[in-house]
């Protein structure tokens, strides 16, 4: 209960102010004048005044409200390691029990921290911050955290949480924590795919009291192995890594263990190098002048990325005339230079049509197999010379050519379609216009070089009439090699018939040759998309290999996988935790990252105070270690009305609001109704019996 005044005036304030100034100097002529009755008639004007003013006597009903107390639980990995979750829970049951003592104190208790595969950090303040906006700062008697100090989202000013009330750190772990981790001091983000980056390292070694010692790194790209080394702890190390490919390289730096350490999650760090390609150097070799013979060139040509260097033999096999092989165009074939020195230079060489003619001594083809063997790439587009003694068949390529011709051309329209193994190869798969059934959505072509079964482990992704093979892929040694047995891909580029997919088949089938990941038979690759990692399995098999995803904390599970497509299968996960990703099918393996390379949570695991303490001491809080010899000790509550400091060895104090809730007003108005009449009556009565005296 509650008792007040208010003025609620009948009068503008300008007027009653005015009528107030009348009154005091009318009150001051009557004194100085000596008037009988001043007195009398000075207190009459002043209760006229007071009416005019209109005082109210107010009456309210509030209950009190209780004060609000917040207590957030660090749910975070790092809460995880050693015996921290049990402190946790324990905490949170003994603050229960010593805010259940005291009735004036509303806790809400909220877990924080835990990993949703999105935020990196501990973020406790703004769970702090969740938890209490609907209370008003003036209900709030403090905030209580239960965590191991590691906390990424400490304000730098005391303001800014909100509130002035003290908040309170209660700390799992112990301050005897120790643990190693590996800290990365050079990170290139880019490199130019064949050449080497230069990763620095550093290893760290907390809770050892700063000793020096050795410790055995593993390096791995893609989960292939570079180098193992034993460096210094505290010591920058620098070690090169090759980038072999385009698109996201993974590099892991991962640490021998420390004898009782917290865990082994931070002994590995992540680099991502992006590797990127200079331009892909493809040399065209064409032979006898032919109408698809700009089609190779105006692909090649249409692509940035792509250094071309084409050369066409002018001389057709049949003129025999003697003129000098240098003098057979305006500008010489360096062929020695070509196909002896620079050969390794090239990242695909294409023959378009071409025979023999005495220009390539057998030595060059000779080193052409050996530098597909070696991991280069070739493109052989044949025609009618395929089939003659002049093919390239006889000649050193016969050893790494997927399938030798018989001799035979066949000549008559026929739709090209892709076999059914072609379905689940990805240079193939799905291609604009293929059909499963009936006839393909592009043109007929006229022409066959007919050859004899392909060679074991070639695959024959298109056939022509009778299932003959069309388009015919082969890896040789480290390399690859294509044999198109027909030269007449260009009445698609031409539209005849309404053409066809010759840019989507010809980009395919260069990339597959230069051995571009997305073109690969057995591949796995996964992908982040929002909250959900996309897992797909590229298998030339029947059935895929069972798919085992690890998650960075260790964890592991298989993916349920779809039929998407032919030899495409796909699933997906929730992402519940940031860092590197692990999935491995048969022998295929890939990693990807979520979030940051190396996330905050598990870059520094130990026990601490110093991240919060600076706050919390501004707060007039305190900090606690709970658990420093394994058993639980929480301080007890008390509650406090205004001290500059809110702990002390075994106490820390709330701060005790005396906020309430208005449930009914009273109201009184002092000069309404009959005791205003009879108090003006009454003051006027008096002024006129004085007078009359």
């Amino acid at each position: 209960m509650a008792f007040g005044i208010v003025w609620s005036p009948l009068l503008p304030p300008a007027a009653l102010a005015a009528a107030a100034i009348a009154v005091v100097i009318l009150s001051a002529l009557l004194l100085v004048s000596r008037t009988r009755g001043a007195w009398w008639r000075i207190g009459a004007m002043a209760l006229a005044l007071l009416a005019l003013a209109n005082p109210v006597f107010t009456q309210e009903d509030r209950d009190p409200l209780r004060t609000v107390v917040a207590v957030v639980l660090d749910r975070s990995a790092s809460q995880s390691l050693a015996d921290r979750s049990r402190i946790t829970d324990e905490a949170k049951a003994a603050l229960e029990r010593n805010f259940g003592r005291s009735t004036g104190f509303e806790v809400r208790y909220v877990d924080a921290g835990a990993s949703d595969g999105q935020t990196d950090g501990t973020h406790l303040f703004e769970a702090l911050r969740g938890v209490i906006s609907d209370v008003p700062a003036e209900r709030i008697g403090g905030a209580i955290l239960v965590t191991d100090g590691q906390v990424h989202d400490v304000p730098a000013q005391a303001a800014a949480i909100g509130f002035q009330a003290p908040v309170h750190a209660l700390i799992t772990g112990r301050s005897t924590d120790r643990d190693r981790r590996v800290v990365l001091t050079q990170t290139p983000r880019f490199g130019l795919v064949g050449q080497a980056q230069t990763v620095g390292f550093r290893i760290e070694d907390n809770g050892t009291g700063g000793r020096a010692a050795e410790a055995a790194v593993t390096v791995k790209r893609d989960g292939e192995l570079i180098e193992r080394r034993t460096v210094v702890t505290g010591a920058t190390t620098l070690i090169q890594v090759p980038v072999t490919h385009a698109g996201a390289n993974i590099v892991e730096v991962e640490v021998d263990g420390l004898d009782g350490e917290l865990t082994a999650i931070n002994n590995r760090a992540v680099v991502i190098i992006e590797g990127i390609r200079e331009k892909l150097r493809v040399l065209l070799v064409s032979g006898e002048p032919h109408a698809g013979e700009r089609t190779w060139r105006n692909l090649l040509k249409s692509d940035a990325g792509v250094d071309l260097v084409h050369f066409t033999i002018l001389r057709p096999p049949e003129k025999q005339d003697g003129t000098p092989i240098n003098e057979l165009s305006l500008i010489a074939f360096p062929t020695r230079e070509l196909f002896q020195i620079k050969i390794r230079e090239f990242d695909l060489i294409i023959f378009d049509r071409y025979a023999q003619q005495g220009v390539l001594p057998l030595i060059y083809f000779e080193n052409i197999a050996r530098y597909v063997r070696n991991g280069g790439a070739l493109l052989v587009a044949a025609g009618p010379e395929h089939a003659t003694s002049a093919s390239i068949n006889d000649t050193p390529l016969e050893t790494i050519l997927p399938a030798a011709p018989t001799g035979d051309v066949m000549e008559r329209p026929y739709h090209a379609r892709v076999s059914e193994l072609g379905r689940r190869h990805p240079v193939t798969r799905a291609l604009p216009g293929s059909a499963i059934e009936g006839e393909p959505q592009w043109s007929r072509w006229f022409r066959l070089i007919e050859s004899r079964e392909p060679a074991q482990g070639a695959a024959t992704v298109m056939d022509g009439p009778d299932s003959r093979p069309l388009l015919v892929l082969q890896r040789q040694g480290e390399g690859r090699v294509a044999l198109l047995l027909s030269d007449h891909i260009w009445l698609w580029a031409r539209g005849y018939e309404g053409g066809g997919p010759h840019l989507e088949l010809l980009r395919r089938l260069s990339h597959w040759l230069m051995k571009e990941p997305e073109l690969e038979e057995e591949s796995l690759r996964l992908a982040v998309r929002g909250r959900q990692l996309a897992v797909e399995l590229q298998t030339m098999a029947e059935a895929p290999a069972e798919v085992t995803l690890t998650t960075p904390s260790g964890r592991s599970q298989v993916v349920a996988m779809q039929n998407a497509e032919p030899g495409l299968w796909r699933g997906q996960v929730d992402v519940t935790e940031l860092g590197l990703w692990r999935a491995q099918a048969g022998t295929l393996t890939r990693l990807v990252n979520v979030g940051p390379p190396n996330p905050r949570e598990f870059t520094d695991v130990t026990s601490t105070l110093r991240l919060l303490e600076p706050l919390v001491r501004a707060t007039g809080g305190g900090l606690w270690r709970i658990s420093e010899d394994g058993t639980l000790t929480v301080p007890r509550i008390v509650p406090t009305r205004s001290a500059s400091s809110m702990r002390g060895d075994d106490w820390m104090g709330i701060r005790q609001r005396d906020a309430s809730v208005v449930r009914g007003i009273g109201i009184l108005p002092a000069f309404a109704g009959v005791l205003g009449l009879i108090l003006l009556l009454g003051a006027l009565t008096a002024v006129w019996a004085r007078e009359g005296r």
